[in-house]
């Protein structure tokens, strides 16, 4: 028996899982999307693709998904960094406070920002305390109160990603970059962030995909004004129901999915390679 054979026994396991786990749902649900009284047919697709309204509702799935992974990278390149600079005692407690959120149920962290963000709620309540606002300001079932609710959800996974390359840095190239004439920010833009990269690219396809395909935080802050994918998936499923359209939706958040993921394949694969 040679290696190549034994190596293939020993990923055997592996393989089945993932058949078992993934590539068989992922077929039913592409024969369930082309599924119809007479055979085969396209028909969900092109009703999906000719209704403005579920147009609509791909695009705010997508552009809500770039913005919660661009304001995620925002903050959690800046909190990583700061991470790497401060004792060991100050780094772990840190660390702490940013895994501590998914040690809690996203249900349970939805409803806290659902009384903070309602009409009578904390934050309402401040920003109309200091006039910044109207007296009938309100924040929930407003796309603002889904960014923030996925951002805090999605702010560990992007954190930690950065955490993990920015600690394998040498601190010597910083000092290099320094001595050589860079400020603080030169160094930060020609020095810590190209080698950040692959951190913010892995924290960025976390962020996306879980973003684009999340159900509970912007069904519950969004309501039924902002509907998402994942929702019209749900009521599709739910309401009529009516599974081939629904199989054909999540087929069509997959697809688009995928064609996000693959830039940054090549991306890092480019980089690793």
């Amino acid at each position: 028996m040679n290696d190549r054979t034994e190596n293939l026994l020993l990923a055997l396991p592996g393989i089945l899982l993932l058949a078992l786990a993934f590539l068989l749902p992922i077929g039913q649900m592409l024969a369930l999307s082309i599924s119809g009284p007479d055979g085969p047919t396209l028909d969900a697709f092109v009703r999906f693709l000719s209704d403005p309204y579920y147009l609509g509702v791909l695009w705010r799935t997508v552009r809500l998904a770039f913005l919660i992974t661009l304001i995620c990278a925002a903050i959690g390149f800046p909190l990583a960094y700061i991470m790497t600079k401060v004792g060991p005692r100050l780094r772990l407690w840190l660390v702490i406070m940013v895994i501590l959120p998914l040690m809690t149920s996203v249900v349970v962290r939805t409803f806290g920002w659902m009384v903070l963000l309602s009409r009578s709620g904390l934050i309402p309540q401040i920003l109309r305390d200091f006039d910044l606002v109207g007296r009938n300001f309100a924040l929930m079932q407003t796309e603002t109160a889904v960014v923030i609710g996925m951002v805090q959800v999605l702010l560990p996974f992007m954190t930690l990603s950065i955490l993990g390359v920015l600690s394998r840095i040498d601190g010597r190239l910083e000092e290099a970059a320094r001595t050589m004439g860079c400020s603080f920010l030169q160094t930060l833009r020609t020095v810590v962030l190209p080698l950040a990269l692959p951190g913010i690219v892995a924290g960025s396809l976390l962020c996306f995909t879980l973003s684009a395909s999340s159900f509970v935080t912007p069904n519950l802050l969004g309501g039924s004004r902002i509907q998402v994918l994942a929702a019209s998936i749900y009521r599709s499923v739910t309401s009529a129901p009516d599974w081939p359209f629904a199989a054909a939706q999540a087929v069509i958040l997959f697809v688009g999915i995928l064609l996000v993921l693959l830039p940054y394949i090549k991306l890092t694969g480019g980089k690793n390679g």
